[in-house]
């Protein structure tokens, strides 16, 4: 990508081919304002490396990392692997980065007025109890370089961070993370990215926690680590291993997410939707079950950038009914 974007006026032309611009695509969510809805979730451009380019393909915003505060290299390889009969991936990356300051200094350099999100996590031998400082440090160094922060307590691929999304801890961590936001001149939005594999009492608490910690809403759900229901034979599901699942599987949990979420929250605060949306019509039914905007990651890894497109065309479609 970063070959073929060095081509003069190759960043233009895939603009011209992919990029949908109509003012009635816009949307403000969460004091922002989004070129459009369709945006690219986290762990594609983990560095930093790749957001002027990607935002040629008509993403509304663009959400970099899991960052963490010192750089480390993830899980051992291989920890990415396709399901082509299933259309889904499941990865074990475990939040392989180059660090806060790494990414800071890419992010300085930014010229596409993209909008950019800043996923932040802890590092893999950081305990639960001083996780705290780590995703505190990783706010300070990215707070002038992104738009708004997800804070990521849902990967299943770093030893114990679900743990995080118990109510104590989690009220904990997002409860320092707006006092030091209170602090700064101009606040940037909070949001929490949550797994698939809650229970209802769990989303309750969520919305219960969104509420008692004034964060700014919810990103609509991680991978997941459930199996069932797969095309794929579970032999070769045992030869992959652990890891994260996400593509089209995901796709009717992650929209019960949504639904329930919006339902018992009434609507109080903004979801971002993420999780088996390959097509347009997968799209429309995560804004219909009361998602703001929606993220693809596995969708643009087999439908290719054109999805974004679509979905877009397709929103346009409904206001012309």
């Amino acid at each position: 990508m970063k070959i073929v974007f060095a081509i003069p006026g190759f960043g233009r032309l895939m603009r011209f081919f992919y990029a949908v611009n109509d003012k009635r695509l816009e949307r403000k969510v969460f004091g922002l304002i989004f070129r459009n809805p369709v945006g690219l979730a986290a762990g594609f451009d983990k560095d930093a490396k790749l957001f002027e380019e990607l935002s040629c393909f008509g993403f509304g915003f663009i959400e970099i990392g899991t960052v963490t505060p010192i750089a480390q290299p993830g899980n051992e390889k291989p920890r990415m692997f396709r399901l082509v009969e299933d259309e889904a991936l499941i990865n074990r990356m475990g939040f392989n980065n180059e660090g806060a300051d790494a990414a800071a200094g890419r992010l300085k350099k930014r010229k596409s007025a993209v909008l950019i999100g800043g996923n932040i996590g802890k590092n893999k031998l950081t305990s639960n109890e001083e996780a705290v400082r780590d995703y505190e440090k990783c706010f300070e160094i990215l707070f002038e370089r992104i738009d708004f922060f997800v804070v990521n307590v849902s990967s299943p691929n770093t030893p114990g961070l679900r743990a995080l999304q118990e109510k104590g801890p989690l009220t904990r961590l997002l409860l320092h993370l707006n006092r030091l936001n209170s602090q700064k001149k101009s606040r940037k939005p909070i949001l929490l990215k949550i797994a698939p594999d809650l229970n209802n009492e769990q989303l309750d608490d969520i919305v219960s926690i969104v509420a008692e910690t004034k964060i700014d809403g919810v990103i609509a759900t991680n991978t997941t680590i459930e199996r069932t229901g797969l095309n794929t034979k579970a032999a070769a599901l045992d030869v992959i291993g652990n890891g994260g699942l996400s593509g089209r599987p995901l796709s009717k949990r992650s929209t019960e997410v949504v639904q329930y979420l919006s339902d018992k929250s009434m609507g109080s605060f903004p979801i971002i939707a993420v999780g088996g949306i390959h097509s347009a019509e997968d799209a429309l039914e995560k804004l219909e079950a009361g998602a703001s905007l929606v993220q693809v990651y596995t969708g643009f890894v087999y439908e290719g950038p054109g999805i974004v497109k679509r979905i877009n065309k397709a929103i346009l479609k409904k206001y012309d009914r």
